[in-house]
């Protein structure tokens, strides 16, 4: 998320409490079982423009990769071109406004706003802003579901809205363990699944949408070792699903690299 906010301390115990899951004397109290981690290897790696503050990414059918970007008086909407990292053209916001998530919804762009009630509609051929919408609580990650847009705020509820009047038609609360998930960042459908970014955390969590259940837990940490020297890299954030080729696209804040994962990530036996 913000990182006017990154050096806020996780207070709760290691592992379980970084996502969100209650401790009483320092001992997990979840019930059920935890979801399973897994680590997948990267399967390709491409330059990433290291002046963009990630905050959402939308891989189109065609090729075209979208980005939002963050930060008060550096947000945009940009289109990138994945081989180079190259941005193709782009749309600056307001100064007062600080982008976050992206989602397609048919031929449009929805792209959210952290604490300004504001998300921007965009044509995605032309990156013409169309209209925008006023929306309850901050704005943190968005993606497309079965017709659906489905957002997060920070919390560990994930609420799904319609996309053609906005207006929400259900949420769920995600769980792993039995115990909230906090802290749901950017967002992506991956094959009828949410992928989430975990803010603060290396963390990509798998989640089933009609239970907010936690599937897997994806560990990307090491990716860090794979970026370039130098720069300023801060979080993991940013996930595409690239449908042809059945993967999918992670990045960070201010990071170097853009990174290709397999789309489909069975949990261990």
């Amino acid at each position: 998320m913000r990182r006017v906010l990154a050096g806020i301390a996780l207070t709760a115990c290691a592992g379980g409490a970084a996502l969100g899951i209650a401790a009483r004397g320092g001992h997990e109290t979840a019930t059920a079982a935890r979801a399973p981690v897994v680590a997948p290897a990267p399967l390709a790696r491409h330059p990433h423009a290291t002046d963009a503050y990630t905050e959402g990414l939308v891989w189109l059918p065609g090729g075209a990769l979208y980005e939002s970007t963050g930060m008060y008086g550096a947000s945009s909407l940009r289109q990138v071109r994945r081989a180079t990292g190259a941005v193709i053209r782009s749309r600056a916001l307001p100064r007062a406004y600080f982008g976050e998530g992206l989602a397609a919804a048919g031929s449009r762009l929805v792209q959210l706003t952290w604490r300004e009630h504001t998300a921007f509609v965009w044509d995605r051929r032309t990156l013409r802003r169309v209209r925008t919408f006023r929306y309850a609580g901050e704005g943190w990650g968005l993606a497309t579901l079965e017709g659906r847009l489905v957002m997060s705020n920070g919390s560990a509820v994930l609420r799904f809205l319609d996309p053609a009047t906005f207006r929400e038609v259900r949420r769920v609360r995600v769980t792993d363990g039995g115990r909230p998930v906090t802290r749901l960042n950017e967002l992506e459908a991956v094959h009828g699944e949410i992928w989430a970014n975990v803010w603060q955390r290396d963390d990509i969590v798998v989640i089933d949408p009609a239970t907010g259940r936690v599937r897997v837990r994806l560990d990307l940490s090491g990716l860090r070792g794979r970026l370039p020297g130098g720069g300023r890299p801060e979080v993991l954030n940013g996930i595409a699903w690239d449908r042809a080729r059945d993967r999918v696209l992670v990045t960070g804040k201010w990071w170097p690299s853009l990174f290709e994962l397999p789309a489909r990530v069975p949990a261990p036996s």
